[in-house]
């Protein structure tokens, strides 16, 4: 049993690992993503004109995307201060998006990628294999329900910082979903690499 346990945990995790996560150099791609109010629109585009911090998370089902959130909320004056724009991007539903911009006081930029084609222009996407999708799904997690389609695909975590002109200038990138970007490291970075 315990050896059927271990098989199961590796085989969970193994699918986060093929991501090819968008590396320091590269250009955000051109990809469709919703705003709160239903309007399609591109990242690329979206991101044009500013140095921006683009955040990409699971879900507002997630308590560590969710700590994550409120932690940039906290840091978004000092950001500023340093001529850094917010947005976040996840497979949530617009709806959704505004049920956790009001439980989280969220006052930054918020994105519907339901399709995960951003995700994927970005090469964090993964489709969630089905042992742990109707696992998540007995916890009360449906990702159908979050993302209004039935792929099962999520977004690894990710912090980008953005040049105005669509350029990855540092990234952080990692398939364990419990480990987030220090804001310590965050606030560096901007600092480094800010306007």
């Amino acid at each position: 049993m315990l050896k059927l346990t271990l098989l199961l945990s590796v085989a969970a995790l193994a699918a986060p690992d093929s991501v090819r996560p968008l590396l320091v150099g590269e250009t955000i791609p051109s990809a469709e993503i919703t705003t709160l109010d239903g309007k399609k629109t591109d990242m690329a585009e979206e991101l044009k004109g500013s140095h921006t911090i683009l955040v990409f998370y699971r879900g507002g089902w997630c308590p560590y995307c969710n700590r994550q959130l409120a932690a940039l909320g906290g840091l978004k004056g000092r950001l500023k201060k340093l001529g850094w724009e917010m947005a976040a991007i996840s497979p949530d539903r617009p709806e959704l998006l505004l049920e956790t911009k009001g439980k989280h006081s969220i006052d930054y930029a918020l994105y519907s990628d339901s399709p995960c084609n951003a995700a994927r222009a970005m090469g964090l996407a993964f489709t969630v294999e089905e042992n742990k999708y109707r696992k998540m799904k007995n916890y009360g997690v449906d990702l159908a329900l979050a993302s209004g389609l039935t792929h099962r695909q999520l977004p690894i975590p990710a912090v980008y910082l953005v040049s105005p002109n669509g350029e990855v200038l540092f990234q952080y990138a990692n398939p364990n979903y419990k480990i987030r970007l220090n804001p310590k490291v965050l606030l560096s970075a901007a600092q480094a690499y800010g306007p």
